[in-house]
């Protein structure tokens, strides 16, 4: 099918300026110099997909698609009317983030799609991940009609989406014990199963959300056991991600990705830190699904001058090339030539390069 059928290209001639290389730690040099090679995707108006979409080097190349480009993977906590700690956000502010994220060509996919690179985003279009840790009663709650309720994250979330049609409303919300401040097994299952029905992933942020660096191996993995048997008491899918608390890592470093405790065995295709940049594709080789890196959200004041979702939305807008594009094609991974050789190797049949 002809490019014509599927978008509206505008070429914009863009000037990519790389980052200092102290305000990106964990990104590789050659992988720096590799993608500043890469051509700045255009601007894009997406006109719909048609399905089976399927991708040529042409094609990618006409839409300067690059799935080997960074990734924002958004860190909330408290949605709150008035903010108390420096990580807590307002609905209005989130509402001001998720409607940007929209209007610049974000869609939204799980934690557990992007760990297991299974990134279903129309052509043209960024993935954006937006995790929400602690499983706080301000991020979801029912109201008598069995609706979300008004100003918590969810309601937030499904609002956007309804203005923005091809804003996926989905997240992930990484849970404690208590899920969203509730008590019993009813409403606990109540909440768990509504967000899980209406496509929100529910996955493992420990039992009692420790700091998993100070305490002994064993209990590292019955924290992550007692949650997993939470999950299934309340008959919702055992988790394929965790969120560790504080962003901590344990002792043991693989002790977060596999293990067992009192004959329940855990694996998870991806562990989450607190982060401070963009996450590399899931497709590079240098990608660690053991230490995924997140943004937190908030704007650029203080410490988050440079580290947190303003500053990296922003950074990630006027640097397009470094960002990554869908090909709307999800068996095949498009990319430049001069990327060629950041794809893992186990993904090289799935590769397009132009």
């Amino acid at each position: 099918m002809g490019v014509a059928n599927v978008v509206v290209v505008t070429v914009a001639v863009v000037g990519l300026a790389l980052m200092p290389s102290g305000n990106r730690p964990h990104t590789r040099p050659q992988e720096v110099a590799a993608i500043a090679t890469a051509p700045a995707p255009p601007t894009l108006t997406p006109v719909g997909q048609p399905p089976g979409v399927v991708a040529t080097p042409e094609f990618a190349r006409q839409v300067h698609a690059n799935e080997a480009g960074l990734v924002p993977v958004l860190m909330y906590h408290r949605i709150l009317a008035k903010q108390v700690a420096s990580i807590d956000r307002t609905p209005a502010q989130l509402r001001k983030e998720l409607e940007t994220l929209a209007e610049q060509g974000y869609v939204p996919i799980t934690a557990r799609e992007f760990a297991l690179g299974d990134i279903r985003v129309p052509v043209g279009r960024f993935p954006v991940v937006l995790t929400f840790d602690d499983a706080h009663p301000s991020q979801f709650a029912l109201d008598a009609s069995g609706n979300p309720a008004p100003g918590t994250a969810v309601a937030v979330i499904q609002e956007v989406a309804a203005r923005h049609p091809g804003f996926r409303p989905t997240a992930t919300f990484w849970i404690t014990r208590e899920p969203f401040g509730l008590v019993g097994t009813e409403s606990q299952k109540t909440a768990l199963h509504w967000l899980v029905d209406h496509g929100y992933e529910v996955a493992n942020h420990t039992w009692s959300h420790p700091n998993l660096r100070t305490i002994k191996r064993k209990r590292v993995r019955e924290q992550i056991v007692r949650l997993e048997r939470l999950l299934k008491k309340l008959g919702v899918p055992p988790s394929t991600t965790l969120a560790l608390p504080y962003g901590s890592m344990p002792r043991v470093r693989k002790d977060t990705r596999t293990g067992a405790w009192d004959g329940t065995r855990y694996n998870f295709a991806g562990v989450f830190l607190a982060g401070a940049e963009p996450s590399l594709s899931p497709y590079a080789k240098n990608f660690d699904r053991g230490a995924i890196q997140r943004i937190q959200s908030n704007g650029r004041k203080g410490e988050c001058r440079k580290w947190c979702s303003q500053y990296w939305l922003d950074w990630l807008r006027r640097h397009p090339g470094e960002r990554y594009v869908s090909d709307g094609d999800p068996d095949r991974i498009s990319i430049p030539e001069a990327l060629r050789g950041n794809i893992v190797a186990k993904r090289g049949l799935q590769v397009i390069a132009y």
